[in-house]
């Protein structure tokens, strides 16, 4: 299946591109030994923000309607510099913005004000601000066009464990037809705030059919054959164990047949570039 990609309308060509990726820094090492956790974590793609490599925000939540969004640079790599925050209060009510505070950190420069909330729409979609109390949105560097008949679903990273960690909302849109950037709206408490740089991801997005699903009973033949295969796997599964220089045992053979049943379905001569990063290794 083949996506499109659309950079960032405000900000074309900045940031890193989606990637899959089934590590996750925040879990213990020997996670590496439990392939479906890693098939999870790299279900879909990871979605980066349009931050260049020596940018950084943050967005936080005050309370009371109040978030401040932050802008910082680091121009030589060592050491960040803030260059202007914005405070939007959202209305009475919490429905709409009341006002947006621009505080400058540097010289100020005409129309100043004008770009600095320009900037700051490249990174969050501050008309979604307090929708649900204290959600922002982020947008992603890329945004999908999807083949006919599937959807994208945007949620927060996967498997990212690390506390203190913000939910997400989880949205799916159908980008066959609908024009959508890549938003991902994280609900914050009071005093809650999000830093975001070039290398970390946003969210993730994964893509779906919208085909109708339908169930139907297993018979007792299925139910037969399914007893049979889990036996016949349990038994080789436990003369396939390895041992890890920590003494932790693992049998490698889902992994191992995993691959194989891919290298079965897919095409003899794959296209350059292709390759999957697990069978190369």
């Amino acid at each position: 299946m083949q996506v499109t990609l659309f950079p960032n309308s405000r900000r074309p060509g900045i940031g890193l591109r989606p990637k899959k990726e089934a590590q996750r820094p925040s879990l213990p090492q020997h996670s590496r030994l439990c392939p479906v956790l890693e098939a999870g974590s790299s279900l879909g793609y990871l979605i980066y923000p349009a931050l260049a490599e020596n940018e950084q925000f943050h967005i936080g939540y005050e309370g009371e309607g109040l978030f401040q969004f932050g802008y910082a640079v680091n121009p030589t790599g060592r050491k960040w510099e803030q260059i202007f925050f914005i405070n939007y209060q959202l209305s009475l009510g919490g429905v709409g913005l009341r006002k947006e505070e621009v505080k400058l950190m540097v010289p100020e420069t005409p129309g100043f004000k004008e770009t600095a909330l320009a900037i700051a729409r490249m990174f969050i979609a501050p008309d979604d601000i307090g929708t649900p109390e204290g959600a922002v949105t982020l947008r992603g560097a890329y945004n999908f066009q999807t083949p006919p008949g599937w959807d994208t679903v945007f949620s927060g990273v996967l498997n990212l464990v690390s506390r203190p960690v913000a939910p997400v909302l989880v949205t799916r849109v159908e980008t066959d037809w609908y024009v959508h950037d890549s938003e991902f709206r994280y609900v914050l408490t009071p005093g809650d705030m999000i830093t975001v740089s070039h290398n970390l991801p946003i969210g993730q997005a994964f893509f779906v059919p919208r085909e109708d699903i339908t169930f139907r009973d297993g018979s007792e033949q299925d139910m037969e054959a399914r007893r049979i295969a889990s036996k016949a796997f349990f038994d080789e599964k436990a003369t396939h164990k390895v041992k890890t220089p920590y003494g932790m045992e693992y049998s490698p053979l889902y992994q191992r047949k995993s691959r194989e049943q891919r290298k079965h379905r897919e095409p003899q001569e794959a296209e350059p570039g292709t390759a999957d990063k697990d069978d190369s290794q």
